[in-house]
């Protein structure tokens, strides 16, 4: 029943925006119209087309049963090395009379690019990321329950921390809760400990932790397709006075951030009309470099769902405007060369009663003695 509210949805607005079809390629878009997670992020194994009153998935023979199995609204096209993909492709747009086609520019390769030009000549770029921001009741269940999983692997995780233990082992210890409830991680888990945690993006290594060190956890879980992400910044040992004003300035940048989309200013909007996404971020920027720490060097969040990644963003550029049933991280950041950073994350979701948080771990600072 909902995949056919969201088919409908986007058949409407084929027909609206005056396109014969659509060319779904992004791997989350596929998984998001048939609920089939099969396919592969690293290789281009489907495509879906559709119109306003047809669907078509194009496989090959390694997906074809699943689909017929799993995938019932849509037709099959089977690709094989007889019958390629632009070939097929070109067939049906006649078949069809396709003059106007609309494709995900942002996921196409060059190549494939000019193979459709050659079946369709009007191509042009089709927005698909508005569908998936706003999430049903449904989907904000599945992110829920994600968290859930991942504040307990954050509980379990608190009483790995022991002296001597590299980065990449306690990332695989954390990892591994995860996978042993039956769940997979959402995302390659980020561990920081020291210095490390003034690296955004950490490449988790054989860094063994030391006292006093900052330890940065980034991870996530995937619960029936739908993501979690969560940040925590701890220190192992005794937190120093610096340690625990930059986690403060942190934390409060984060609350403020929160209780803007709460109650924000005159001629931004109010919430269930909207709140624009790059405001939230200025606030909590403002109040870092207001505390003397440099700005934040990347966004302060992100939308979340099939995806880790996705609209609406909360950055300094954003267009985006917060709504109700969107879900997003707030996670600001003060990283500090030669000595660490701290970042904490969570998800919220903008909801009728207002802002609710997703991810129940403690946010205060927790010392590891």
């Amino acid at each position: 029943m909902v995949l056919d509210v969201r088919l409908k949805k986007l058949q409407h607005e084929i027909e609206s925006q005056g396109f014969d079809a659509v060319l779904i390629s992004d791997v989350a878009n596929i998984s998001y119209l048939t609920d089939y997670s099969g396919f592969s992020i690293e290789e281009r194994e489907a495509f879906l087309l559709i119109t306003p009153s047809n669907q078509v998935i194009f496989t090959d023979a390694r997906y074809s049963e699943a689909v017929r199995n799993l995938i019932f609204s849509f037709e099959l096209i089977e690709i094989s090395s007889k019958n390629k993909f632009p070939d097929l492709l070109s067939k049906l747009v006649r078949k069809l009379r396709i003059k106007r086609l609309g494709i995900e520019e942002n996921d196409l390769k060059i190549a494939e690019y000019k193979q459709i030009k050659k079946a369709v000549k009007k191509l042009k770029d089709f927005k698909f990321h508005s569908h998936r921001a706003i999430k049903t009741p449904e989907e904000i269940k599945l992110i829920e329950n994600a968290c859930k999983i991942g504040d307990e692997a954050f509980k379990n995780i608190l009483t790995k921390i022991k002296a001597g233990i590299s980065e990449i082992q306690l990332a695989y210890l954390l990892e591994n809760f995860i996978r042993k409830r039956g769940f997979e991680p959402s995302f390659k888990t980020i561990t920081a400990f020291g210095a490390n945690c003034a690296i955004p993006h950490h490449q988790t290594g054989d860094t063994k932790i030391k006292k006093g060190n900052f330890v940065l956890l980034d991870f996530g879980v995937r619960f029936k397709n739908y993501c979690s992400d969560m940040t925590r910044t701890l220190v192992f040992g005794k937190a120093s006075d610096k340690q625990k004003r930059m986690h403060k300035t942190v934390l409060d940048a984060q609350s403020k951030a929160v209780e803007f989309v709460k109650t924000p200013t005159p001629g931004v909007g109010v919430l269930g009309v909207g709140v624009l996404a790059k405001d939230v971020d200025k606030k909590a920027r403002k109040w870092i470099i207001k505390k003397g720490y440099p700005s934040i060097p990347h966004s302060l969040g992100h939308g979340i769902g099939v995806e880790v990644h996705e609209h609406p963003y909360l950055s300094v550029n954003s267009k985006d405007i917060l709504k109700d049933g969107m879900v997003f991280s707030i996670e600001p950041g003060i990283y500090l060369s030669n000595f660490g950073g701290v970042r904490i994350e969570d998800l919220f979701v903008i909801e009728k009663k207002g802002i609710r948080q997703l991810t129940t771990s403690p946010r205060e600072l927790i010392e590891i003695k």
